[in-house]
């Protein structure tokens, strides 16, 4: 597919065809990670972020009231001998 570079500002860009994005998984919110490969400009859907989605994890689990330590309190053979 050919596509032309564009004047955008002070800058230029490429308007990636709608299908193409919908068939890659793209959009304007999960914007791309951008390399250059050799003499290629590659465009990848971005890393998800680790731990992506715990916090939500967390607070139904929290709600669901299954949030009880499993191994229970348990100290330090050498926390006295620590000052704070």
């Amino acid at each position: 597919m050919q596509v032309n570079i564009r004047q955008i500002g002070n800058s230029q860009g490429v308007v990636i065809p709608k299908p193409v994005l919908a068939q890659l998984g793209l959009s304007s919110e999960t914007g791309v990670a951008m390399t250059i490969e050799g003499d290629a400009l590659v465009l990848r859907r971005p890393a998800s972020p680790v731990r992506r989605g715990w916090a939500e994890a967390a607070q139904k689990i929290a709600q669901a009231g299954d949030d009880a330590l499993v191994m229970g309190e348990f100290g330090n053979a050498a926390d006295a001998e620590l000052t704070w």
